[in-house]
């Protein structure tokens, strides 16, 4: 078992020009030794597609424009890599004998009208038939669809659009969802002149237009790639600019413009990438489950962070770790990072400073596969809180080895193991709000009695001790006051919650409430630990009453919606039109109130 140590320590962090120097050399040559042996090469490339409606020709010039994006971002990631010492890996693209690169044209089956921001995956499906009729296995490649779903009002200046703009993957797939416009060009980054009006950002310059969008192509390339979000740190921004994985869209290429803005890749997101088979030109151990085991994990608190270690055990072999240290709020566009590379002994060290002053938040590791795969032990994940000066709270570092006897006997469903942990988290001075979660989660081992919500009395009624009409997920069986995962306990942006349902998407929770209630609250967002993107809706008697907008990350969403009159309540939760992988949406102290408790 794991053994958490908080003591004291006073040594300073290594500034990014050092972190280069001495982890980049030492990445590599683990990676390069382990592709070496029994070689195999791979050419995986990212296959371009274009979409456009049934009713609209494509845009102007479109493969020439595209080429000029994609040959611009390709040498953004060039470069980037090189500064950061990874060599010649970047993008791949295929090409065509006149230079430029090879898009695949599909003709939707709609007209543009019929298209929105959420119809990723429509849009996706109908590529399908011309890509398999190029050779290409849309399930097995790295996708990007350029979507011809934009509004130019050349006189007038003004445009807008309406295109899926997200994007995700894994080292083996993914897909990026683009909008093109006709004025979508990198050669216009330059261009101080003219100003147009677009219906998202506002009036801005050409030029800022097009650092914005192919900034975008960057951007949402990195998710296809299996890059999440990342903050620049402090030191990061003084040196280099902006992350492209936190908000370098909106600053790629500005310098070219004069302007002291711009964007890089960050140590992490260069470390993560490095492996990727797009970027190492290897297919070794393609298909091979990645697998990884912490052990003799000591956290020490040290000025206002921490520094964690940890002894790696993995297959395929690592190469390094990322910690991500997430605070709620902007999604996880915030969080910032640390790298570390394993010794000859598997032992990774995190130095870890980045927190925001009275910000809770989400830690986790991602421990980074010669292969391209990665994984997140558990022991290597909790949440924290951050005072007001500043100052980190590891009150879930200080009783995980507690808290994984406890989600263990869970798990493995023995309740008298449970309470025995349960107990043992009372003796440490466990925090009230975490003995409330525990004693919640270990109530679940046993028969729960619903109410009726039509019959219930008083002011208030929590929906985790309500009778549902309907429960559905999209992943496992519906579960209240648990989820099905290696820890049970719900926590969101770092904050730990007693009560809430699992709802991985596309999920239903429905009520008969008969009208016998006037107010819905609610906390909702993904569980931390998994980066899907959802959308969260309330209805009542098949009326919308709430709609979110797409959550990406541990952002908590606050839900105050009145149901008078309303019979029949449902809480659903939508796959944000770009499948539901790692999607565990979650609903987190729902409860119905009465402005004054109704008499028969």
């Amino acid at each position: 078992m794991s053994t958490f140590i908080v003591t004291l320590s006073a040594l300073l962090a290594a500034s990014p020009e050092e972190e280069l120097r001495t982890q980049v050399p030492a990445a590599r040559s683990i990676l390069d030794a382990w592709h070496a042996d029994e070689p195999s090469p791979g050419d995986r490339k990212f296959i371009i597609a274009y979409f456009t409606p049934a009713d609209c020709d494509p845009a102007p010039q479109y493969r020439e424009r595209l080429s000029r994006v994609l040959f611009d971002v390709q040498k953004f990631y060039l470069d980037e890599m090189r500064r950061n010492g990874f060599g010649d890996r970047t993008l791949r693209f295929e090409t065509e004998n006149d230079g430029l690169i090879r898009i695949h044209l599909v003709k939707g089956a709609k007209p543009k009208a019929h298209y929105k921001t959420e119809s990723g995956r429509e849009i996706r499906t109908e590529c399908y038939p011309v890509l398999r009729e190029a050779g290409v296995s849309p399930n097995t490649e790295t996708l990007a669809i350029f979507c011809n779903l934009s509004d130019w009002d050349e006189n007038a200046k003004t445009i807008s659009q309406h295109s899926p703009y997200y994007a995700g993957g894994t080292h083996k797939s993914g897909t990026a969802w683009q909008c093109d416009s006709p004025i979508l060009d990198s050669a216009l980054i330059d261009r101080k002149e003219p100003i147009v009006q677009d219906g998202q950002y506002g009036r801005i310059s050409l030029g800022k237009y097009n650092t914005t969008f192919v900034g975008g192509v960057a951007h949402e390339f990195g998710h296809a790639l299996q890059l999440p979000h990342d903050a620049e740190r402090q030191d990061q921004r003084a040196l280099f600019g902006t992350s492209l994985m936190g908000s370098g869209n909106h600053t790629y290429g500005s310098e070219r413009r004069g302007e002291a803005a711009r964007s890089f890749l960050t140590l992490a997101t260069a470390l993560r990438v490095a492996s990727h088979p797009m970027f190492s030109g290897s297919v070794k151990g393609f298909d091979s489950r990645a697998k990884a085991e912490a052990k003799n994990v000591e956290v020490v608190s040290r000025d206002r962070g921490f520094d964690i270690a940890a002894t790696i055990t993995a297959d395929p072999p690592i190469y390094g770790a990322v910690a991500y240290m997430n605070p709620v709020g902007n999604s996880d566009y915030d969080s910032a990072t640390a790298t570390a590379v394993p010794d000859d002994q598997g032992r990774i060290h995190l130095e870890c400073q980045s927190f925001r002053a009275g910000r809770p938040g989400a830690f986790k590791v991602v421990l980074l596969h010669c292969n391209g795969a990665i994984s997140t032990p558990d022991e290597l994940s909790f949440p924290y809180d951050v005072d007001g000066e500043g100052v980190v709270d590891l009150w879930a570092a200080k009783s995980k080895a507690t808290l994984s006897a406890l989600e263990k006997a869970i798990k493995s469903k023995k309740p008298d193991d449970a309470h025995a942990a349960l107990e043992r988290l009372r003796k440490e001075g466990a925090s009230a709000r975490l003995l409330e979660a525990a004693e919640v989660v270990v109530s679940t081992l046993k028969p729960a009695e619903r109410v009726e919500p039509a019959a219930a009395e008083g002011p208030m009624l929590r929906l985790t001790d309500a009778s549902s009409r309907q429960a559905k997920t999209g992943w496992g069986a519906p579960s209240v006051n648990r989820l099905p995962d290696e820890s049970p306990l719900f926590t969101l942006g770092g904050r730990l919650y007693a009560r809430g349902l699992y709802a991985h998407a596309p999920s239903v929770y429905e009520y008969a409430i008969d009208g016998k209630w006037d107010k819905l609250t609610a906390i909702a967002g993904l569980a931390d630990g998994h980066s899907g993107t959802v959308v969260f809706v309330v209805t009542g008697d098949g009326k919308e009453l709430f709609r979110s907008r797409t959550t990406r990350g541990e952002t908590p969403v606050r839900i105050d919606v009145s149901v008078k009159g309303v019979r029949t309540l449902t809480l659903t939760v939508e796959d944000a039109g770009d499948g539901n992988g790692a999607d565990w949406g979650v609903w987190l102290d729902p409860v119905l109130q009465r402005e004054a408790v109704l008499r028969p």
